[in-house]
């Protein structure tokens, strides 16, 4: 992500490619964001278990 955002913001990208690393650092994130929220998910759940204990 800092390399891509790196790029962009020196402007010595065509804009083509800009766009292009921009679509992956969108992708970047939203694997980020469906990792957090599975293991948000396990958490709960563990918690659930163990005050069910």
């Amino acid at each position: 992500m800092e390399g891509i955002i790196a790029g962009i913001e020196a402007g010595e990208l065509e804009l083509e490619e800009v766009f292009d690393q921009f679509a992956k650092a969108v992708e970047y994130l939203r694997q980020c964001e469906s990792f957090l929220q599975q293991r948000q998910q396990q958490v709960d759940l563990l918690i659930e278990t163990l005050n069910d204990e």
